[in-house]
Formats: C-alpha cells, sequence, structure tokens
C-alpha cells in the first residue's frame, strides 16, 4: 500500500479497512484478516496493524472475539458509513470549499457535474 505522509500510517489502514466493508468485500459478521497478515500485506509493523483493529474497534465497526479473530460488527457497514461520513465532512470538505472558491467555482455548477456522474 502507498502512504501518504501527511495521515498516520495506522489511519490509512482503518481507512483501507472501512473502504473494503464498503464495497462490501467484507460483510457485518464476517471474520476480517488477522492482524499479522494485514501487517504482511501492507508492509508495516503488526503494532501499527493492531493499532488500527483497536482504533475501529472503539468506533463498534469491528470487533474481537478472543482467541479466534476479529470480525465486521453487526453494524459494522452502517458505523463504516457514520465513521468515513464523519471524516470526510471535518477533513476534506473545508479544503473543498476552499478550492471552489478559489476558483469560482458555484454550487449549481458543482450541482450539474454531480448530476452527470450519476
Amino acid at each position: 500500500m502507498n502512504f501518504i505522509d501527511n495521515q498516520a500510517i495506522y489511519l490509512q489502514i482503518a481507512d483501507k479497512v472501512c473502504e473494503n466493508i464498503l464495497t462490501q468485500k467484507w460483510v457485518n459478521g464476517e471474520r476480517i484478516p488477522p492482524v499479522r497478515e494485514i501487517a504482511v500485506s501492507m508492509e508495516v509493523n503488526p503494532n501499527t496493524a493492531n493499532r488500527a483493529y483497536d482504533y475501529l474497534q472503539s468506533y463498534g465497526i469491528i470487533f474481537n472475539k478472543r482467541g479466534i479473530g476479529y470480525f465486521v460488527a453487526d453494524d459494522g457497514y452502517e458505523k463504516a458509513v457514520e465513521y468515513r461520513k464523519k471524516q470526510f465532512i471535518e477533513h476534506e470538505v473545508p479544503q473543498f470549499l476552499k478550492t471552489m472558491k478559489l476558483v469560482g467555482v458555484t454550487c449549481s455548477e458543482l450541482e450539474n457535474y454531480y448530476q452527470t456522474l450519476k
């Protein structure tokens, strides 16, 4: 995985896990790859992968069955949506709106473009 410099690696791993849940690669109630497997596949220290899993567990997106592994929570998809929406609004939208204002993009122009994506 290619990591960006301006965000902690464990948060980027957490985002990737959420992406797998949101795209339904991993569904509610399903066992997800173990910490060590994630660490190897993303070429990070297992402690970093474990921190990402602990972080997602604190949001109720995944949970741990001791001795068995981590699973997507029964409402993991919904909680992942909620988490990613909050992250988007707090971290990406302000810069997006600033750029819109700087280059003079209007809300109606944006709406028209958005409609073409459907």
